[in-house]
């Protein structure tokens, strides 16, 4: 697989041209964008002014003007954006995964199935909502692996019975072959509670949690303090997490720069990592030809599509059975 140093001389040596045109784009959308919010917020100012004294008495009309500028907004933003977003896909997404390996195929428009989100056993809600883009699949040094950004929600209802969505997860889900069938179920979360409340509550909101199965302790102290780890196999868990995948999953989660989850259920390792941007969506508010905005790209799709060679799992460390 290429090194980053590859790809992003790939990326300025070989898409250079391409990158100025949309560069071009770019700094147009921009412009266009700039004008049409001031405009949008201009009209929400003197809507305000002429229902001054019914805001008096109402306030909550102020919440409706602002989710309704937001709303419009966002809807204008992603139909200006529309072409540019699918030619950046297409001529710098595109090239840039066929020249980490041939063997991947990428779909903008596509993502994850829902159903490897639920066999994860990550995340306790199943999604009564849930969508996605730019989905990767192929196969890397003989492992199969496919990932996409996807955001997934579940359907609730306020104190008034209004009914709303709220988000379960939104980033990059992964989902890869690992080398071995798993009995059980092994669940590798972020330590929230022990970061949050100390190691003597935390430990008990940990082994407590109703929602999860038998909290399993590591013996890495870095990995213990990073992770919370439960599994309906203790033994199985231990022998999963073998002190080289530790130091393995502990350097893919600094590397991420975000919360990682990780689960391995049957014969696959599920990795979520949890963002609130689309990974791939083109900039508009900074340069296509900014090397920090370059590196963002590569460095998410080396990370990604790595976690074969990254955690090894082209080694046959275990029979399949």
């Amino acid at each position: 697989m290429k090194s980053i140093s590859q790809l992003t001389d790939f990326y300025y040596k070989t898409l250079y041209p391409t990158l100025q045109k949309l560069e071009t784009k770019r700094k147009q959308l921009r412009y266009r964008i700039t004008i049409i919010g001031v405009a949008l917020a201009f009209m929400v100012v003197l809507i305000a002014i002429g229902l001054k004294s019914t805001i008096m008495q109402s306030p909550d009309i102020l919440f409706f003007l602002g989710a309704a500028y937001i709303g419009i907004g966002t809807v204008i933003y992603k139909i200006i954006t529309k072409n540019y977003t699918k030619e950046f896909k297409n001529k710098i997404i595109s090239p840039l995964i066929k020249e980490i390996d041939s063997n991947l195929s990428y779909t903008s428009t596509l993502h994850i199935p829902s159903h490897h989100f639920i066999r994860s056993k990550i995340f306790t809600k199943k999604p009564d909502r849930f969508s996605g883009n730019d989905y990767v699949r192929g196969n890397i040094d003989g492992v199969n692996i496919q990932f996409s950004d996807i955001h997934a929600e579940v359907k609730d209802r306020d104190s008034d019975g209004k009914k709303y969505y709220e988000t379960i997860f939104k980033g990059l889900f992964i989902v890869s072959e690992f080398n071995k069938n798993f009995k059980g179920q092994t669940i590798i979360l972020p330590d929230i509670a022990q970061s949050t409340f100390g190691d003597l509550i935390g430990g008990w909101l940990q082994s407590n949690n109703m929602n999860r199965d038998q909290l399993v302790k590591m013996d890495n102290t870095t990995f213990e303090k990073e992770f919370v780890v439960y599994s309906t196999n203790q033994i199985e868990a231990r022998y999963i997490l073998s002190h080289s995948l530790m130091e393995k999953l502990l350097n893919f989660q600094k590397r991420s720069k975000h919360p990682v989850s990780i689960s391995f259920v049957g014969g696959s390792i599920y990795i979520a990592i949890k963002s609130n941007e689309d990974q791939f969506e083109p900039t508009i508010f900074h340069s296509l030809l900014d090397y920090k905005v370059a590196m963002e790209y590569v460095s998410t799709l080396h990370l990604a599509i790595g976690i074969v060679q990254e955690l090894k799992l082209n080694q046959k460390l275990w029979s399949k059975t």
